[in-house]
């Protein structure tokens, strides 16, 4: 779901001037890390290629299926995920190299980031024995495992998760920090599951990496151009259209791909070169599509598997999760969609025209690409019944099943390609259903386990069989060699960072230091809720930086989110505060690496592209402080429907306000005053309160009175 993918800008009308590929290949390596990757082609590319699909093969096996202990599952995946590492990334930023070259000294850092971890494996049981008090091997070993990750997260994620980390090991190391040894500050963060093995390593080998795979199957199906056509058939032909239809794909599309960037190249190849055609500026038309891209983690119910994550973190129903994200998602996405149409009547712009567009009746045959959405949500509310990985395996699938009808025309051809589903949906009902009918299904695991297997096996066999007889999805195999290939590169950045997270949570379980930095920051906000928010939203973006949004959300939630639950802050405020903050840094200069995407294809200068995003984003950094101070927005505390409906309807006015005085455009252009008051109505209407919605509603009603009844005829400027 991380991956950023290079895809060709092939969709662009042909009078219009769109970045190529290597334009959004060019931009992307200067600015981001995960993009500066070795170039492998022939005989060595495609060993890797395999290698890599067969790593995410074995993950998935040992997820599903191995008895092995958790430790040692966790050093097989971090062991290789770094081995893979030094392969694909050069040791410096930008470096370029001919084709197929590796340099001897990367070698020896690939073995040794194996070693490193297979050591712990292999020396288990003697481990185990030593406890704490470790020899001199096992003490430079952990030494070295810790040097290794540290290297690994410079090249593919970057410094601001390096300097923190490195803080908080020097912190644990002090002399004065209680007195404690070497041995066991490295036998803690090493070789226990408090520190680098520990709850991150454990989310991201159990969950995380399964539901990156799952993006990659749906990605596959070709469910991207789905939303696409979805999207161009509702509003495409409204005013501004292309730009809407950019807010509505991008947001459906970042939900299930979880990656800003991802996603911003892959739609944006399609929307950006519409919305210059249409009349959008270059540096508007990509940070339309950044800034959606970035807001499809937040829209649910997949929110690019924050949901998942957040549901383990806090112990939170992931039903629960989703229903509280709905409003803020609302807000968010009503805020761009209401810019990008006052952008549209400020300048004067159409939609595209009906014949051009996708029609309804043509879309409603391939409804069937949603199916994998909707089995994954059915598994995952039904609480107790599956865990999150055979929910997102399951769900991966069905993506396939789902890409294969699509490969074959004809009904007769499609309903036979769907016959592998049969047994996967035979499963998640009678996982659910079954205990009704046989009452010792429920505590019986060995039956319980026999029932999965069938139902697994037969539809391996099915696969088979239909894939025989079928010339398209024959040569269609590879393609889902390229979604598991695609799944391990996703996971590098993603598992490194989280190794690092690991690092700052077990010096922080180990040292106290968690409880001296509440102690700190409420200290320093004097009691003010509003000092601590800001103090961590500034965290959040700086941290945020480069990082893969699961991964920063982990750091975030381990780290920062306790100092809010300290100052009473809800649980679940407080964590949906850090996590809006950790995926607007993608959007967020200096380092915006979806607008520097969105700027490439749209060739725009990125700096301006991700200003232009980061005031199309403006609802993402309003919008947690207003939960934080009112978490009803968020359902929680005594509320009524009747509230609900108040909160629904006084927010969207107060978005409504907030678009038209940053646009400076409303029924016509807005005097700058009267945007500056715009603005600062509509802040009052997010606010859920009874006092300030009267006062933003009175500001409303007066904006449009005043639009409506004067007669002054005003230039058609645009903001």
């Amino acid at each position: 779901m991380e991956e950023k993918e290079k895809t060709t800008v092939n969709t662009a009308p042909a009078d219009v001037d769109v970045g190529t590929a290597e334009d959004v290949d060019a931009v992307m390596r200067k600015y981001d890390r995960e993009s500066n990757t070795r170039i492998w082609v022939g005989t060595p590319q495609k060993v890797i290629r395999y290698l890599m699909a067969l790593y995410m093969l074995g993950m998935v096996w040992m997820s599903m299926f191995s008895t092995l202990e958790a430790s040692v599952r966790r050093c097989w995946f971090l062991g290789i995920i770094l081995a893979f590492v030094f392969v694909m990334y050069p040791i410096r930023k930008g470096m370029v190299q001919k084709p197929n070259t590796m340099p001897w000294y990367d070698i020896v850092l690939m073995i040794i980031a194996l070693g490193a971890y297979l050591f712990q494996v292999v020396r288990k049981d003697a481990l185990v024995e030593m406890g704490r008090r470790i020899g001199t091997l096992e003490l430079v070993m952990g030494i070295v495992a810790i040097l290794i990750l540290i290297e690994a997260c410079r090249r593919v994620v970057g410094i601001p998760i390096i300097c923190v980390a490195v803080a908080f090991l020097a912190y644990a190391l002090l002399p004065m920090a209680a007195g404690r040894p070497l041995q066991l500050t490295i036998y803690n963060l090493v070789y226990t599951t408090n520190g680098i093995l520990g709850t991150p390593i454990q989310v991201c080998s159990t969950y995380i990496f399964l539901f990156v795979l799952f993006g990659s199957f749906l990605e596959a199906t070709g469910i991207a151009n789905f939303f696409i056509n979805c999207a161009n058939a509702l509003v495409g032909s409204a005013t501004g259209g292309p730009a809407k239809v950019a807010v509505i794909s991008s947001a459906l599309c970042g939900m299930v791909s979880g990656s800003s960037v991802g996603n911003t190249v892959t739609t944006g190849a399609v929307t950006i070169p519409l919305m210059k055609k249409t009349g959008y500026p270059p540096e508007f038309a990509g940070a339309v599509e950044a800034a959606a891209s970035t807001g499809g983690q937040i829209m649910p119910p997949v929110m690019g598997a924050a949901a998942f994550l957040m549901a383990e973190m806090t112990d939170t129903p992931y039903s629960e999760i989703i229903v509280r994200a709905i409003l803020p998602a609302f807000l968010y996405f009503a805020g761009i969609f209401l810019m990008v149409h006052f952008k549209a009547k400020a300048i004067g712009l159409k939609g595209l025209s009906r014949a051009e567009l996708p029609k309804g009746k043509d879309l409603l045959p391939k409804i069937y690409l949603l199916l994998p959405l909707i089995v994954l949500v059915f598994m995952v509310i039904q609480s107790g019944v599956f865990t999150m990985a055979y929910s997102a395996v399951v769900a991966s699938l069905v993506a396939i099943v789902a890409g294969t009808i699509d490969k074959e025309s004809g009904f007769g051809k499609k309903l036979f390609m769907a016959v592998p589903a049969i047994p996967l949906l035979v499963y998640a009902f009678g996982m659910v259903y079954l205990p009704s009918f046989i009452p010792t299904f429920q505590d019986d695991i060995t039956m319980r386990d026999n029932f999965r297997l069938a139902c697994f096996a037969l539809f391996f066999v099915l696969v088979i069989i239909t894939h025989a007889v079928s010339k398209p999805n024959r040569e269609n195999i590879q393609s889902y060699i390229s979604a598991l290939e695609s799944g391990t590169k996703s996971t590098l950045s993603v598992g490194v960072a989280c190794g690092m997270a690991g690092i700052i949570a077990g010096v922080v379980t180990l040292t106290g230091l968690g409880q001296i930095i509440i102690s700190a920051v409420v200290g320093i906000a004097g009691g003010h809720l509003i000092i601590a928010l800001f103090l961590t939203m500034i965290c959040c973006i700086i941290l945020g930086m480069g990082v893969p949004t699961t991964a920063n959300y982990i750091i975030m939630a381990t780290t920062c989110a306790p100092i809010l639950i300290a100052m009473d802050l809800p649980l679940l405020a407080a964590h949906f505060f850090v996590f809006y903050f950790g995926i607007v840094a993608d959007i967020t200069p200096p380092v915006a690496l979806a607008a520097y995407a969105g700027s490439a294809i749209a060739k725009a200068p990125p700096m301006k592209t991700a200003l232009n995003a980061t005031r199309l984003a403006i609802a993402a950094f309003i919008i947690p402080y207003i939960f934080a101070f009112s978490p009803v927005m968020l359902f929680i505390g005594d509320f009524t429907a009747l509230d609900v409906v108040q909160i629904v309807c006084t927010s969207f006015c107060g978005m409504f306000l907030v678009a038209a005085g940053l646009i400076g455009y409303m029924l016509r252009p807005l005097h700058p005053i009267l945007r500056v008051i715009s603005v600062a109505g509509g802040l009052l209407l997010i606010d859920p309160g009874l006092l300030t919605d009267i006062i933003g509603v009175v500001i409303l009603v007066a904006l449009l009175a005043y639009q409506i009844l004067t007669n002054k005829k005003q230039p058609q400027a645009a903001a």
